[in-house]
């Protein structure tokens, strides 16, 4: 009987251990996906004065400019709509979805801006894409690092025997991802200079 007892108290305590541990792993894949909603927050109120600054020169391209207003609009829905319903694969979805449609936007604003040297050559703009570059990059290392943070906190779930007390204790779905669209077109910052 003492050894009975003797094997539940460490079972118990091996069962505590993995339930703590899942908790810190989701602790921080959720904290770094706060770092993310940092970021985005910055690259959503960056947009309103890029917008601004280049509306003065870009009279003729007021489509191009409704388009980046528009994406950011439905990027700042998708970061909302998935931060009120938690990290869950269908919000991270949208979310991808709205950012990689806004990357295409500033793209395309890009390409005007091209045509308009004295906007190029305005101090403020050139100030607004240092500032969208830069929280671009960091962007991309919040991203990585959330995805660091979820694929640690997918394997210790997934190994025997935390599987099993993940199971038991509502542990059991797997942190999404979070992954673009298009690799290809989207892993790159938008390239806004003004040089």
């Amino acid at each position: 009987m003492m050894i009975f007892l003797i094997v539940l108290v460490i079972v118990a305590i091996v069962a505590i251990v993995i339930f703590n541990t899942l908790v810190q792993y989701k602790n921080e894949y959720q904290n770094a996906f706060a770092q993310i909603d940092v970021q985005l927050h910055r690259r959503h109120d960056l947009i309103p004065n890029l917008v601004a600054t280049a509306q003065a020169y870009l009279k003729h391209e007021q489509a191009t400019l409704t388009a980046v207003t528009e994406a950011r609009n439905q990027a700042v829905s998708a970061l909302k709509a998935l931060k009120g319903n938690g990290i869950n694969p269908a919000a991270l979805a949208q979310l991808v979805s709205s950012e990689g449609a806004l990357t295409s936007a500033l793209g395309a604003l890009q390409v005007s801006i091209e045509d308009y040297p004295e906007l190029k050559a305005d101090s403020t703009m050139a100030s607004l894409s240092e500032d969208l570059t830069s929280t671009e990059n960091r962007i991309a290392f919040a991203r990585q690092a959330y995805n660091d943070s979820v694929m640690q906190f997918n394997a210790y779930k997934q190994s025997f025997p935390q599987v099993v007390v993940a199971n038991m204790t509502g542990h059991v779905k797997d942190a999404p991802l979070l992954e673009l669209d298009d690799p290809q077109t989207q892993r790159q910052a938008p390239k806004v200079s003004f040089n």
